[in-house]
């Protein structure tokens, strides 16, 4: 009997130490807070991985709040960058891929947790892994880690990320040396286009866009447009402070225009800084006709996607 009632004190201690980490501070969820009972289900390996991972500070390693999922090539570096002037936002480094990577995910969420920067109580935890949105099992395994996770999906124009996803493609491929078929080879064969390409399948937004409102309602999900970023980014960026319940502190000064680059830049406390010189490359010249039969495959998919989401964009 007191072997019993010492391992259940032990057994309490450690949950309560472990709990307060688990439940993110702020911003507010916009649903239901996972329960008690499901948030002390989840702390299991968590136990030692927050104990280790709370510096002298006060600071400590939480589980994000908030994640980027794509689309690959939509603008997800830009908009974490600008995200990241935000003094209430601490933003992982890399993409962890944790959720679509099996060599990843058997790590646990302790692994996860140990790839997040360390933070204050009042910060926001965001990551991005622009994989996440095409790949089909990442809303549920994200679903299951909290339901009640923000998530910021930024998209182009179908036809432009097409373009894009070749060109990144064909710049590592030229930085190692290595041939690389044009884009005329990727997109067409036996004389039609090529639906096969992984390149096209990655802008049928409404497909991926489906499985992801299986598991979390819409309200869950910010759409943030990638032309327009580009364009003028201070009004998209003032939207996603709003969805994600920040206060407004990022404000125009903090971009200006690069003529040179040809890209709006970023200027935080005096400090100018730009994306690296792989983002805003160039993209291969393609035949009007070609570029043609491109907008027009994705005429029908881009309508099932508008009205998915009750909203319109200006593509093509």
């Amino acid at each position: 009997m007191v072997v019993s009632s010492m391992a259940m004190l032990l057994l309490g201690a450690v949950l309560l130490v472990a709990q307060p980490q688990l439940v993110p501070s702020r911003p507010a969820a916009l649903g239901a807070e996972p329960s008690q009972q499901e948030l002390l289900r989840k702390v299991g390996t968590l136990q030692d991985d927050i104990r280790e991972g709370t510096a002298t500070n006060g600071s400590a390693q939480q589980l994000p709040q908030t994640i980027i999922i794509g689309v690959r090539k939509g603008g997800t570096r830009a908009l974490l960058e600008m995200l990241s002037l935000h003094p209430d936002v601490a933003a992982a480094e890399n993409e962890v891929h944790f959720f679509d990577w099996e060599e990843h995910y058997s790590h646990g969420l302790g692994w996860y947790l140990s790839q997040m920067p360390f933070s204050s109580p009042h910060q926001l935890t965001v990551e991005k892994t622009p994989a996440y949105f095409t790949s089909s099992k990442v809303p549920e395994r994200v679903h299951s880690m909290n339901p009640s996770i923000r998530l910021l999906l930024i998209l182009r124009d179908p036809s432009e990320r097409v373009l894009s996803d070749y060109t990144q493609v064909f710049y590592n491929h030229l930085q190692k040396h290595k041939p690389y078929p044009s884009i005329e080879e990727f997109l067409v064969r036996d004389g039609r286009l090529n639906v096969e390409y992984k390149a096209l399948n990655r802008s049928l937004y409404h497909v991926h866009m489906q499985n992801w409102l299986r598991f979390f309602p819409l309200r869950h999900i910010h759409i943030v447009d990638g032309d327009r970023l580009i364009r003028d980014p201070f009004p998209e960026i003032q939207k996603v402070e709003r969805f994600l319940k920040l206060s407004p502190q990022i404000n125009a000064s903090n971009f200006y225009f690069n003529k040179t680059k040809g890209f709006y830049c970023l200027r935080d406390s005096g400090r100018d800084r730009c994306l690296h010189e792989s983002k805003g490359r160039a993209h291969p010249q393609v035949d009007p006709k070609l570029l043609s039969k491109l907008h027009e495959y994705f005429h029908e998919p881009n309508r099932k996607f508008f009205e998915l989401v009750g909203r319109t964009f200006d593509w093509h």
